[in-house]
């Protein structure tokens, strides 16, 4: 089952390291991450996405826990949240395709943020399910490339992941 992870951590250098290197010897896998500064400067919040049964989530988050740099691990999965994940496509649109894939972009609400000659590069901000949609209603023929950011993700209400 796919897992969203929220760990906030000491804003230090070695310590983003060393919580990939507990995935890396313990042969877990990490689907996305990112990374960033909190509101306060000595903290990062850390948001990753991993796949695993209970046991092994749980077995992950003790885990997480007794680094010496990692705050709190909540899985947000567990609680109500939301989460976001933006996308770049650069889609070939030449000709008569390009009212095709303008009109795909609108009903994914998607922008196009870059034209040239032949292409047009769209910028889509949602769910990691609206982004693979919106890859599958465009086609694959006609990408070029795709650039993720990886799942943001956070607790909706007046819950706050905080020391």
């Amino acid at each position: 089952m796919r897992h969203l992870l929220s760990v906030l951590l000491e804003n230090e250098a070695g310590a983003l390291s060393r919580v990939i290197g507990l995935f890396a010897q313990r042969d877990f896998n990490i689907e996305t991450l990112t990374a960033a500064p909190t509101e306060d400067e000595t903290l990062s919040r850390l948001t990753l996405v991993t796949t695993g049964d209970d046991r092994t989530i749980e077995q992950i988050t003790k885990h997480l826990n007794r680094l010496i740099e990692v705050v709190k691990v909540i899985d947000l999965t567990d609680n109500e949240h939301i989460e976001r994940e933006l996308m770049l496509v650069k889609v070939r649109a030449e000709a008569d395709a390009r009212t095709e894939v303008k009109r795909t972009c609108d009903i994914f609400r998607g922008q196009i943020v870059d034209v040239t000659v032949n292409t047009y590069t769209v910028q889509l901000i949602g769910p990691t399910d609206k982004l693979l949609a919106f890859i599958d209603a465009i086609g694959t023929s006609r990408i070029l490339e795709v650039v993720r950011s990886g799942v943001s993700g956070i607790s909706r209400g007046t819950k706050v992941l905080s020391v």
